[in-house]
């Protein structure tokens, strides 16, 4: 008996019809789908394959086996994944780095952390300051301030104020705890 697949899967880079088995009643017929590259292809197989050839699939690919109790879903997405990484060349190196911090702010201050709001590449983060009107410029490896490259929004906001401010709070990133919605007082 097959498992069947969640049909909730992960949006397509093209925009065309899921490849997964029971959207809109079509199976995965490659001549009707001739749009499709290699590795949508693979992915789309991928439902087609056994749950025994997943699990060895997935020990090729990390050797070892699968967690005990991931299901078959969580299998094929994982895998699919995968496979888009290897032929699209993964995260970008800003991303890897924010994904690091975060990791490593998490194993320091235990389960609880809030990475805040973390802008995208070409946004404009503009502050006054006694007068003056300073704008950011978000890149994806730092940000920009009248023409110089910096790693961090303290650094800048050192600059601007002359003391020590956290970069992302002076900018306006971080939430305070009145403003979240739903917060009580005293919470």
């Amino acid at each position: 008996m097959r498992a069947s697949v969640n049909s909730a899967s992960a949006c397509q880079r093209t925009g065309g019809p899921s490849p997964v088995r029971g959207r809109r009643g079509d199976a995965n017929d490659r001549t009707r789908r001739p749009h499709l590259s290699k590795v949508e292809v693979e992915i789309a197989e991928l439902t087609e394959r056994s749950t025994q050839d997943l699990r060895l699939a997935w020990r090729q690919l990390h050797r070892t086996g699968p967690p005990p109790g991931l299901s078959r879903d969580l299998m094929i997405r994982a895998l699919a994944h995968q496979r888009q990484e290897r032929t699209e060349g993964g995260a970008r190196p800003a991303l890897r780095r924010c994904l690091q911090g975060l990791a490593r702010e998490f194993e320091k201050g235990g389960a609880s952390f809030d990475p805040g709001i973390v802008p995208k590449t070409g946004t404009m983060l503009v502050r006054q300051w006694r007068g003056h009107t300073h704008a950011v410029l978000v890149r994806e490896d730092g940000f920009e301030y009248e023409g110089e490259h910096y790693r961090s929004l303290t650094v800048i906001a050192e600059r601007i104020t002359g003391a020590h401010w956290s970069g992302p709070r002076f900018f306006g990133l971080t939430k305070r705890a009145g403003i979240l919605v739903g917060a009580e007082p005293g919470r």
